[in-house]
């Protein structure tokens, strides 16, 4: 789905995939009173914690419940795969990305003995029976297992009980190509939509019965081939705060929301140093609007590629789709 926001083009799948490498898989539960699942970002490297990607993280309101993300700021790098899932099943997920690490090391002729898995989360008991916590190992390795650079968005994986601005909310994707010296570079961003009032929703027609407060989470994961150091990197990820406020929030006390991201440009080793091409400062504007037009996107279509749904308590959640088609002048 493309949407005419911003200025720079999409790149060829309008997904975080663009980045070359970078795949993403989910695995969905729905069974009785439980809808929830887990979503994986794979980095482009067959092992990461042995070939390192700089890295790095942003909490714009810290209301959250992730793991890993102080060591990615401490030493600026990306260890695991970044899985995406519920509040509850955070540490179940946190679990079954240590045993992927060891057993993949393992085949790599390589014993682990620390390892720094990233998860994230978004609290969507509304939906779903969060309680029962059925996200485990099985279910991890199977979003791993299933990832491709080609994947679904909306109430899927990590997004299928998420709600947004009052409507079904879920994953979404977006990206942008920036070109820089005669040559393109690619930013993309996932995201975990699960936040936001719909009074502060920039679309005024929405009713007033929705969603009367801004709590949940909102996660975004960005990826980028763009050389950038680790500091770099978090500045970046600050500006995806952009196109969460250009939607309407306001990044309430109850919602956490939080970035972390990674650059698949390369890092050469020399003796005891690393060198590392990084984008001039005062060029930075570019990556700056380029991720801010990514989030606004890729919020948008999480909301968009979802289906109504229903609380567990029985309230209708809508479509952004539905009001949409609502307004004056426009088939229902």
């Amino acid at each position: 789905m493309q949407l005419n926001i911003g200025q720079y083009p999409h790149g060829t799948r309008n997904q975080i995939s663009d980045v070359p490498g970078v795949r993403v898989g989910h695995t969905t539960v729905d069974r009785d009173q439980v809808h929830t699942g887990v979503t994986v970002v794979l980095p482009p490297v067959h092992n990461p914690f042995t070939q390192k990607l700089t890295a790095a993280s942003a909490v714009f309101n810290g209301f959250g419940k992730t793991l890993g993300l102080v060591q990615v700021d401490e030493l600026g790098t990306l260890e695991t795969p970044i899985a995406l899932t519920n509040t509850l099943n955070v540490g179940k997920v946190h679990d079954a990305l240590v045993s992927y690490m060891i057993d993949l090391c393992a085949k790599d002729g390589f014993r682990l003995t620390s390892v720094n898995p990233v998860v994230c989360e978004c609290n969507d008991s509304g939906l779903s029976d969060i309680a029962q916590r059925p996200i485990g190992e099985k279910e991890v390795l199977s979003a791993i297992a299933s990832a491709s650079d080609t994947f679904e968005e909306g109430a899927v994986g990590a997004g299928r009980g998420t709600t947004c601005y009052g409507m079904k909310g879920g994953i979404g994707s977006s990206s942008r190509v920036m070109r820089i010296d005669e040559t393109d570079y690619t930013i993309g961003i996932l995201v975990q939509s699960n936040y936001g009032s719909a009074k502060d929703f920039r679309d005024a027609t929405l009713p007033d019965d929705l969603a009367p407060c801004d709590k949940g989470s909102i996660i975004l994961v960005c990826a980028t081939d763009l050389p950038l150091s680790a500091r770099q990197l978090r500045r970046v990820l600050r500006r995806a705060s952009v196109g969460m406020a250009r939607l309407g929030s306001y990044i309430g006390h109850g919602s956490g929301e939080i970035a972390v991201g990674f650059t698949t440009a390369p890092r050469t080793e020399e003796g005891s140093f690393y060198h590392l091409r990084a984008l001039r400062e005062d060029r930075m504007d570019i990556p700056f609007r380029a991720i801010g037009e990514c989030a606004e996107e890729a919020i948008l279509k999480s909301m968009l590629n979802a289906e109504p749904d229903v609380t567990l308590s029985g309230k209708k959640v809508p479509s952004l789709g539905e009001y949409l088609a609502r307004r004056p002048g426009e088939e229902a």
